[in-house]
């Protein structure tokens, strides 16, 4: 266990798509908590890989969601997916890689946003773990259609060794130090309150 380095980091975004968001329990606490997170990632040039599953049949990801992960200015990374798990596909592994430059996997700190918790998402925690990275759930920025399978989920996923954490506590392990020069734009962008629904 330890905390966050931004040297060390990438935030995956895992299928906030159409059909799916729609369905999910608290969809809006995820959507918004979710662009807190890619606007933290940006701010301390935190890599970024968003992934759609089949977007063709479920939709493209959520708008607001999409435009900020366009808008970002941090190193970013697309992957549309037929497995439910990113791992089954071979592509994800290259963009872990490029996105952390010679970080080896061990080394690595996955930062977890996405739906849904009992499928897409825990297939890729769980893989992430056995392949030896560090996996750290952003409880609110996960779900799933209903309250029973997002907890279940979370508490499957830090049985098999991930962290749950949340956006914030991402956010000020990265900046470590009230001097760190992001800070400010940190303590700006979470001002706006605690985001409850």
């Amino acid at each position: 266990m330890e905390l966050l380095d931004t040297e060390r980091s990438v935030v995956v975004v895992i299928d906030l798509q159409g059909k799916l968001i729609d369905m999910a329990y608290r969809s809006e606490m995820v959507v918004r908590s979710t662009i807190r997170l890619l606007k933290l990632a940006d701010l301390f040039g935190v890599p970024v890989v968003l992934t759609e599953q089949y977007p063709r049949g479920l939709g493209g990801t959520h708008p607001e969601v999409r435009e900020t992960f366009d808008n970002l200015k941090t190193h970013s990374a697309y992957l549309d997916k037929t497995s439910f798990g990113c791992c089954g596909d071979a592509e994800f592994d290259m963009l872990l890689s490029s996105a952390c430059p010679g970080v080896a996997p061990a080394n690595r700190q996955v930062i977890v946003a996405g739906i849904e918790a009992h499928v897409c998402v825990m297939q890729t925690v769980i893989e992430l773990l056995r392949a030896n990275n560090q996996v750290h759930l952003c409880w609110e920025c996960i779900s799933g259609r209903g309250e029973e399978y997002r907890r279940h989920a979370l508490d499957r996923m830090a049985q098999a060794g991930a962290i749950l954490t949340n956006h914030e506590s991402v956010g000020f392990e990265w900046a470590r130090d009230k001097n760190h020069p992001a800070f400010k734009d940190l303590s700006n962008l979470l001002k706006d309150g605690q985001i409850t629904e």
